[in-house]
């Protein structure tokens, strides 16, 4: 089977390649180029030199494949736009499905290949009555990906190889140092490419312009504080607001609860239990088997991702919206974040929080 393994510079795809390679494949390792910067904090060069490093060592052809192109047209000028209006969307979510699986899925392909590999921690299984691929958890729970799968359809996920699905982030690493991999003992990236360690906030700020207004309790509507612009603040954020000790409020942390677009407000508040929601709506829904399960449902849903999941109801108001009741309310829900729905180990899909 000839398989184009995406080669990214750390641990997690060059264990995947190894594993390919060792069950007999036709492997090549080709490096995603999403971003055209090489500052400190989004090492891109060590990355891609890093992939080769495996690649030579392994034994595999090597390519580096631009697509900043089409990351910046169909991820980072939506990320913008997002962020201009308020909410906070998820890149990576918009990558694997625009990038990873769209455009280096279709070069692939015209390749000749006849799957792409990765090393996400997901799995990948037949649904044995309907004959669909289904997205399912890893052996690995703590280093579970499929949050960040939810966006792929069967044309995507049939094509799609997840090796490390059985492995855990522990065994991944035993296999690196037993191949000498350069990566073997490599730190785990962390955050967006083209954030990575920097402050969110601080990024943003080269790309959208301030827009200074009030900082409010959202009980009492008393200015507390100034905000820098909306776009750099997300809902449950207590670090970095920016609010010192306050006359008539107690000392305690704060937590941004929420915006007003409209007339450049930012709520926070020192209760978290006004961070609650008992419900949210989704919209630009994807169900990876094409359609749900049902017009209602139980499930559990997922806010954001390293997030438990909480029981729910799923109610399906049309082909691209639903409602979730939460058993149990849940903390900060956060617009323009993605709600991702499970049952059982199967990942259904999921959409963008209204």
């Amino acid at each position: 089977m000839k398989i184009i393994v995406g080669l990214s510079g750390g641990v997690d795809s060059s264990v995947t390649a190894q594993l390919l390679i060792e069950a007999g494949h036709d492997v090549t390792g080709i490096y995603m180029r999403n971003w055209n910067s090489d500052d400190e904090n989004c090492p891109t060069t060590q990355d891609s030199l890093d992939a080769m490093k495996v690649a030579k060592k392994i034994g595999i052809p090597f390519e580096i494949v631009d697509f900043s192109a089409e990351y910046w047209d169909d991820v980072f000028t939506y990320f913008l736009s997002e962020n201009k209006a308020g909410r906070t969307p998820n890149p990576d979510i918009l990558c694997n499905k625009h990038i990873k699986f769209r455009a280096f899925l279709d070069y692939a392909l015209a390749q000749g290949a006849d799957a792409l590999a990765t090393g996400h921690y997901a799995r990948k299984k037949i649904n044995p009555t309907t004959g669909l691929s289904e997205l399912a958890l890893p052996v690995d729970a703590a280093k579970d990906q499929t949050y960040f799968l939810h966006q792929l359809a069967q044309s995507q996920l049939s094509k799609a190889l997840f090796p490390l699905a059985d492995y855990t982030k522990a065994d991944v690493r035993k296999i690196a140092e037993k191949n000498g991999f350069v990566t073997a003992h490599k730190k785990d990236s962390t955050g967006i490419c083209f954030i990575g360690e920097r402050h969110y906030a601080s990024f943003l700020q080269k790309y959208l312009r301030k827009e200074p207004g009030a900082i409010q309790d959202f009980k009492t509507k008393k200015k507390v504080a100034q905000h820098q612009g909306l776009s750099f603040y997300t809902i449950g954020q207590s670090k970095g607001v920016g609010i010192g000790g306050q006359r008539d409020f107690l000392e305690g942390k704060w937590y941004v609860h929420s915006k007003d677009l409209a007339r450049n407000i930012l709520y926070v508040t020192q209760d978290e239990d006004l961070l609650l929601s008992s419900e949210l709506t989704a919209h630009k829904l994807n169900w990876i088997a094409g359609k749900p399960p049902a017009n209602e449902f139980r499930a559990q849903a997922k806010v954001r991702y390293r997030d438990e999941g909480a029981r729910c109801t799923v109610r399906v108001i049309d082909v691209d919206t639903i409602n979730v009741i939460f058993d149990e309310p849940a903390r900060a829900i956060t617009s323009g974040q993605s709600v991702v729905l499970y049952v059982d180990d199967v990942c259904l899909g999921g959409g963008e929080i209204v």
